[in-house]
């Protein structure tokens, strides 16, 4: 009777290990995964707003505006206006007064 429970704890001693072992392994992807991609996929919004702004009349609101909406979407049109249909979130993104925020 007692070898059966020492059976019985080895084997779910053996199975709880393998678990662990297992969501470790999981674990150790994915933030191998968001580290490569967050990393890729990050883009340069001083040099991105520059170009976007550089054509309007208030260049200092217009960068600051576009830096607070490039940080937030990661991403800014191409061009010095339009184009919001390449980048959803910087189209879409409004001010408190319901106004358009991003240049």
């Amino acid at each position: 009777m007692s070898l059966s429970k020492v059976l019985a704890c080895l084997l779910l001693s053996l199975l709880v290990f393998h678990l662990l072992a297992e969501a470790a392994d999981a674990t150790q992807e994915v933030s191998e995964d968001s580290v490569k991609s967050s990393a890729a996929k990050k883009i340069d919004c001083g040099a991105a707003c520059a170009a976007r702004c550089r054509l309007a009349s208030r260049q200092k609101i217009c960068k600051r505006a576009c830096g607070t909406c490039c940080a937030r979407c990661n991403c800014v049109p191409p061009g010095t206006s339009g184009n919001r249909d390449v980048c959803p979130c910087y189209a879409t993104m409004t001010t408190h007064g319901g106004r358009l925020k991003c240049p």
